[in-house]
């Protein structure tokens, strides 16, 4: 019966001129102590396996205790006993990619072709500064509930940026499933964090401070231009951002998008203000915001809008604010909430399709032209109300176009 394999076995065991040796245990069938020449120990154990045998390290000395050791040789045999193979299956999780190479695969099979550009950029950010951070080096099969679960814990003061993560990890794990890298989805089950709608919008005492600083000098005329054109047509960033000259009317008032949001396409009436807006501005290629890499159009206004509102009094509201101020006073103008929803390109869940599609182009340019009056009416102090209870309802609109400070909207 040969020598137990201890803590003081291990300190004495001496490296052989050449190659290694290995020590095995007396009491473990299989478990033994190997020293290489260069004199790393380690704990390993022989076995069978369809009438070959098999070597598996278990852990390196003095990392792993002896003792430590015993317990996991006992409880490899009790797996080999029961049909397991370690050696195999530690080769076959190898062969598992982790995490962030399933986000790499993730961009490039999946969200480069089938995703807009914006929503692209948004997935890369969250897996750089988020997921593969925490997440990257975890093989992708190893992945728990739980380990969601913990890094949405991380971002309990950020709902939405944690919803907004666990769709992505949904898709990506959804993903990892059809390509045979796991069998279940581990963000199955989680609960998302309760997002409370934002409610805000620009208040008629605050558009005369939000048109003083549009007309102001130091104002870009890029963002000048930008904002009035988000706050009077309502249209997303991303579609002002990739505006084609091409896909103006200007003589009729027309602005066709070739895909929303939703997928959807989407015919924009545009007011007189805002005709003559894009206008004035330069043509330079086939971008109305072209940017200044040549071929390219404007991608962002953050860093330019973030001075501007501090300027206008308003340091709270966000540039989607202005898409809810134009619904917001519309409704309060008395348009419904078909009228609306069309001219916003939703896809209507408050009302019957049959309705909203019944929804046409004159009511929407009414019922915004109406909008872009009362907000430009509020910018100076005024309503358009007002100015029809003088009997001059049919003049409200070039009235206030004459009074407003925005210079290029002037009669």
């Amino acid at each position: 019966m040969g020598a137990l394999i201890t803590e003081k076995l291990l300190r004495k065991l001496q490296p052989p001129p050449r190659g290694n040796r290995i020590i095995y245990d007396g009491q473990i069938r299989g478990f033994g102590a190997r020293i290489t020449a260069a004199g790393v120990k380690a704990f390993v154990l022989n076995y069978h396996v369809s009438g070959r045998e098999r070597r598996y390290t278990i852990g390196r000395w003095p990392e792993m205790s002896a003792e430590m050791a015993r317990r996991e040789a006992l409880a490899l045999r009790e797996g080999i006993r029961q049909g397991h193979d370690p050696l195999r299956e530690r080769e076959r999780a190898r062969g598992v990619p982790v995490v962030s190479e399933l986000a790499q695969r993730y961009i490039r099979e999946h969200a480069e072709p089938f995703k807009r550009p914006l929503s692209i950029r948004d997935d890369r950010r969250l897996l750089a500064t988020i997921i593969v951070p925490k997440l990257g080096a975890l093989q992708v099969s190893a992945v728990t509930r739980y380990d969601i679960e913990r890094l949405q814990g991380r971002l309990r003061s950020r709902p939405v940026q944690s919803n907004r993560m666990l769709a992505l990890l949904s898709k990506m794990f959804s993903l990892a499933i059809r390509w045979g890298w796991r069998t279940d989805n581990p963000v199955r089950g989680v609960e998302k964090f309760h997002e409370s709608p934002r409610q805000r919008y620009l208040r008629d005492d605050e558009l005369p401070g939000f048109f003083r600083a549009l007309a102001a000098t130091e104002t870009d005329p890029d963002l000048r231009d930008y904002l009035l054109v988000r706050l009077l047509t309502g249209v997303r960033q991303r579609n002002i951002f990739e505006m084609r000259w091409a896909d103006l009317d200007l003589e009729h008032g027309r602005w066709r998008i070739g895909e929303t949001k939703n997928k959807d396409p989407l015919l924009v009436p545009l007011s007189p203000p805002i005709i003559r807006v894009l206008a004035g501005r330069p043509r330079a290629g086939e971008w109305v915001f072209a940017g200044q890499n040549s071929g390219a159009h404007v991608t962002t206004m953050n860093r330019a809008w973030r001075t501007f509102r501090r300027r206008a009094g308003i340091p709270d509201v966000q540039l989607r604010d202005l898409r809810r101020t134009l619904a917001t006073h519309a409704l309060a103008g008395g348009a419904s909430m078909a009228v609306i929803a069309k001219g916003l390109g939703h896809r209507s869940t408050t009302v019957t399709a049959g309705v909203y599609a019944l929804v046409g182009e004159t009511a929407v340019r009414a019922a915004f032209e109406e909008t872009g009056q009362r907000l430009l009416a509020a910018g100076n102090g005024e309503t358009a109300d007002a100015e029809a209870k003088k009997g001059r309802g049919a003049e409200a609109e070039s009235i206030i176009l004459r009074k407003t400070p925005f210079p290029l909207i002037k009669n």
